[in-house]
């Protein structure tokens, strides 16, 4: 149970508070962090240090799982823990200097030698590393990500929070190859980008990303008092999955569509394969042929613009169309779009597998990638009335906790898988630039099979995936007339019940605040709860009618 602090009117810029722009910017901090080891981590470890593609895989997928478990262990010490300072503020403070100063350690070129000691000790090194970055970003990630809760006194704050949040954590994913390009101009980068160059520039994203949590943690308040609260088990996340099938199909949506991501972990590897020969600088007074690793800010840049319109015209959107409605659209859309794009480059002639096709099919399949980061929390958020409306229960704190696991596991099969797959076509970091001199020469090794493969990989396989997560829902009920329904009973259950949920609903944050999207008038025809509940109709058969239904509104 949350208590509301009293409030003085506060001053806006842009609609949100101070308190608003605080949350948004932490997760922003920490968001560089996560955009630059999830792009260059792997062509860190594999060029510079040397190691095996496949290899460097298998690990971030161990140390992303690992992370799994501590999400939990983490989630739980904070439910428990009761300090003066807020609930989630104190964690802020003690994760922020780890993640900065392992991100750094991330990019540190040890030379490990080519001995079978030299050998060993780098794999248990990039091992050891990467486990400890992820359960140092989770540490982070948790408390910073629940301050949402906390930013604001009502839902309307709460989702503007939200939506600037998620724009400025688009923007943050993508700097790192900015900065890098930047850094190695200064730096003098040759061919590639040099390990001083990876350096300075995790440094630079670390005290950036420090300085915003701080800022957070200083300056930021929790605008209510909370109290401990008992975490929650393994056991009781699957037993919801087994019961719930409105969560289920959220956590499928995310295992099934995992490879919509997949790009930003293979940023690197597909601009040196599908840029293979470099680009010629000099047409911005830069007398240089950049190659892989010093281009990789041009591949997404495209899809980064269009995806950024669908994250700002979302909330329109959705209150237009609906969750079920915009997530299917926008898979079918972006599957069709990878199809066409996929087709086009691999039998089209030459000049559809250039650099400026590859930008053009981006830019298109840019506008699928918006809803991602969205829908699942609207949905989720949902859920939690639509199961509290169902059965008489109220389990948000389950239900998010499977919706962040959903999101994690679908993270680390990205990244993972799709290092693996553009292993196992024959590409590595080492060998392009072993290569490196005439076109003639990197062709013999980077072949127009290997482009073909790994444009199937990059570019298929999300669309692929996108279709997979839409399919599954066509069997997700809350529609709008259903939502409209629960929230109107629920509200005649609190209130007969002395008003207290209902009072709070809108002060601590735990109703769903979805409600800001989905005003859509419905059919005089309806049968409004109040007359449900007087002529004995109970919640199971008012949502078996309403899901039913044609969908009003939505």
């Amino acid at each position: 149970m949350t208590n509301l602090m009293e409030q003085k009117p506060q001053k806006r810029f842009i609609g949100l508070t101070g308190n608003m722009w605080l949350y948004a910017l932490g997760l922003m901090g920490i968001n560089f962090a996560i955009g630059l080891v999830n792009s260059f981590q792997a062509e860190f470890f594999n060029k510079i240090l040397g190691a095996n593609l496949i290899a460097i895989a298998i690990i971030i997928l161990v140390a992303k799982f690992v992370s799994i478990i501590a999400d939990f262990v983490i989630g739980n010490l904070i439910d428990r823990a009761n300090f003066k300072a807020g609930k989630m503020r104190p964690w802020i403070l003690m994760s922020a200097f780890p993640l900065a100063v392992l991100t750094t350690l991330s990019f540190v070129a040890i030379p490990f030698g080519d001995s079978t000691g030299g050998t060993v000790g780098k794999y248990v090194y990039i091992t050891l590393i990467m486990i400890l970055w992820n359960v140092s970003m989770t540490m982070a990630d948790i408390p910073v990500s629940g301050m949402l809760s906390f930013v604001a006194n009502n839902s309307n704050d709460t989702n503007n929070a939200a939506g600037m949040a998620n724009t400025l954590r688009s923007i943050s994913l993508a700097c790192p190859g900015v900065f890098i390009m930047i850094v190695g101009l200064m730096v003098g980068d040759g061919d590639g980008v040099s390990k001083l160059t990876y350096l300075i520039t995790a440094i630079i994203l670390s005290v950036l990303g420090l300085a915003f949590q701080l800022w957070m943690y200083f300056k930021g308040k929790e605008q209510y008092k909370s109290t401990a609260s008992s975490g929650m088990s393994f056991k009781e996340m699957f037993v919801e999955l087994k019961s719930n099938k409105m969560i289920l199909i959220v956590f499928l949506t995310y295992i099934l569509g995992f490879g919509r991501n997949i790009g930003m972990g293979l940023a690197v590897q597909a601009t040196c394969i599908f840029v293979r020969e470099g680009i010629d600088m000099s047409f911005i007074g830069i007398n240089e042929i950049w190659y892989g690793d010093q281009l990789s800010f041009v591949i997404g840049i495209t899809s980064a613009i269009s995806s950024m319109v669908t994250i700002l015209l979302n909330p329109v959107i959705n209150k237009k169309l609906g969750e079920k409605k915009y997530f299917i659209v926008a898979g079918m859309y972006g599957f069709g779009v990878s199809l066409i794009s996929f087709l086009m480059y691999v039998l089209g002639p030459w000049q559809l597998r250039t650099l400026w096709a590859i930008l053009v099919y981006q830019f298109f399949l840019g506008f699928a990638y918006g809803p991602n980061g969205y829908l699942p929390m609207v949905m989720t958020a949902d859920i939690v009335d639509y199961q509290e409306w169902k059965t008489g229960k109220r389990t948000e704190g389950t239900q998010f906790a499977i919706m962040s696991m959903s999101n994690k596991l679908s993270n680390a099969l990205s990244v993972s898988l799709g290092l693996l797959l553009i292993g196992a076509i024959g590409y590595s970091s080492d060998t392009y630039f072993e290569t490196l001199g005439t076109g003639s020469q990197i062709a013999g090794y980077v072949t127009n099979g290997m482009q073909n493969k790994a444009w199937a990989i990059y570019f298929l396989v999300p669309g692929l995936c996108m279709l997979a997560s839409s399919l599954v829902m066509f069997f997700y009920k809350i529609d709008a007339k259903t939502k409209k329904l629960m929230r109107e009973e629920l509200a005649l259950r609190r209130a007969a019940q002395g008003g207290e949920t209902s009072e709070s609903s809108d002060g601590d944050g735990s109703d769903s605040g979805a409600e800001v999207f989905e005003e859509t008038s419905l059919g005089s025809e309806e049968l409004s709860p109040v007359d449900a509940l007087s002529r004995g109709v109970g919640a199971e058969e008012i949502a078996d009618e309403s899901t039913d239904a044609p969908e009003s509104g939505e």
